[in-house]
Formats: structure tokens, sequence, C-alpha cells
């Protein structure tokens, strides 16, 4: 089981890399359309605050599965995510 503060950083991490990414892409393509890579920033911040309120729940009973399964979906957010920044 993960415990909440590992969590909660790789949270901030796996998003504020793809944040990142968006950024290098705007930096390095300022010609193009900004706001492809605005979406999914927002996207990114939206999914954080999501997270971050699971994580923070204390109604849950079961922690290790509630935990595991916060752990899934920040997976497939990201990986959601990646692909959108891969098509920019």
């Amino acid at each position: 089981m993960a415990n909440k503060r590992d969590l909660k950083k790789d949270i901030n991490y796996v998003l504020g890399d793809i944040i990142d990414a968006v950024y290098v892409w705007e930096e390095i393509n300022p010609e193009k359309d900004k706001k492809a890579g605005e979406a999914i920033i927002d996207e990114a911040i939206e999914a954080f605050d999501g997270f971050m309120t699971r994580v923070s729940d204390r109604s849950i009973e079961n922690a290790s599965k509630h935990f595991k399964a916060i752990k899934q979906d920040l997976e497939a957010k990201a990986t959601s995510l990646v692909e959108k920044v891969n098509s920019l």
C-alpha cells in the first residue's frame, strides 16, 4: 500500500510533468495555436484537484483498496493526457 504522502507526490509529479511537456511544446512551436495545449493543461489541473480530493477523503473503509484504485485511475488519466500531448 502506498502511503498518502507518496501518492500525493506521485500525482503532483505525473501531472506536473505533463503540464511541463505542454509548455515545452508551446515554446518549440510558437506559430501554432495554443488552445489545444491550454485545454490539456486545464484537464490536468482538474484531474489534479479531483485526485487530491479523493486522496484526502477520510470516510473510506479500506485504504489499501482506495489508494490502489486512485493509482490505477492516475495511470489511465496520465496515459490519456500524454496521448493528447503527443498528438499536438
